[in-house]
């Protein structure tokens, strides 16, 4: 990682400390648009989190697909809801139409504007409460102008989804992949959840004690972290690797991996917290939902892995 990627990092991660402790959290999913809209304004203004895939001669911070990663990784740790990866694809969908709407682009990159991309009618994330929709079907893009949005009950809370209709629409251009762009940002933001609930599971086996022993002594523990320990660093290079190098290969590769290890993670973590990890005010219990919640999200990976079947048969 550069120096400049680092501290974009350390930035994000500062604020998360500051400003999202768990109980904020919860507040700001609880709370009528799904997000603390302060902390926006700071990501924002501060870090200029909804600028980073803007080219600056149109608002932007003419940054990489990996700088959004990279902060999406850092709010994914604690779970903090925000419009970024809605807003992130609406750009990407704008920038690859034939005339961009620099006006929209403008607003994205300021966060004034909300945006969201519709993969899927029904599941649609920042959809309820996005200013600028697009739609990607694979082989073009059209901009909803008019179009009705409504929440959807969902397993995660930290993260709103809406079914979304159009009413009017008009096509913009070709679809530049977008589908595989959402799939390598989401598995960014599976290892950066996936990695803070492993240091939340070790953390608590070294503070719970049993038959006068912390449960983190014991050598089946020790083994069952080390192993999860593995499995999220593998799959962190695989989607290092997607990030880099980004295609429907890596990105199919990076779901299936992130997915895979965060949901094992999870499980363990809940096995090894104990039956408070199943309680409403244990956070444990978000991170599981959030684990398999994200692993059907445009898709579960069995469909990931199906497209990497037919390349190889």
């Amino acid at each position: 990682m550069s120096e400049e990627r680092e501290l974009l990092r350390e930035t994000v991660a500062a604020l998360v400390d500051k400003h999202a402790p768990a109980a904020a959290v919860r507040e700001a999913m609880a709370s009528e648009r799904g997000y603390d809209e302060s902390l926006w304004t700071l990501l924002c203004e501060q870090v200029g989190a909804a600028a980073l895939v803007v080219p600056e001669e149109l608002g932007g911070a003419g940054g990489e697909l990996a700088d959004a990663a990279v902060v999406l990784e850092e709010l994914a740790k604690a779970l903090v809801p925000t419009p970024l990866l809605g807003s992130t694809l609406a750009e990407l969908a704008l920038l690859a139409a034939d005339e961009p709407d620099t006006g929209a682009l403008e607003g994205l990159a300021e966060g004034t504007k909300i945006g969201a991309v519709v993969f899927d009618e029904s599941y649609v994330v920042n959809g309820d409460i996005a200013d600028v929709v697009v739609a990607a079907d694979g082989t073009k893009l059209s901009r909803w102008t008019t179009f009705t949005a409504h929440p959807v009950d969902t397993m995660d809370l930290t993260r709103r989804l809406s079914t979304v209709q159009c009413r009017d629409a008009t096509d913009i251009g070709a679809d530049p992949g977008l589908a595989d762009t959402a799939a390598i940002l989401i598995a960014a933001e599976q290892i950066g959840a996936a990695s803070r609930c492993l240091d939340l599971t070790v953390d608590y086996t070294k503070d719970r004690v049993q038959f006068g022993r912390p449960i983190g002594s014991f050598q089946a523990l020790k083994h069952r972290m080390a192993d999860l320990y593995v499995a999220v660093q593998s799959a962190r290079a695989v989607v290092n690797d997607a990030i880099s190098e980004p295609s429907a290969t890596s990105a199919a590769l990076a779901r299936v991996a992130a997915s895979e290890a965060f949901t094992k993670v999870a499980a363990e973590a809940v096995q090894m917290h104990g039956g408070i990890a199943i309680t409403w005010e244990h956070d444990i219990q978000l991170y599981f939902k959030r684990a398999h919640a994200s692993a059907q999200l445009l898709g579960p990976p069995r469909e990931h892995l199906r497209r990497l079947e037919s390349e190889v048969f």
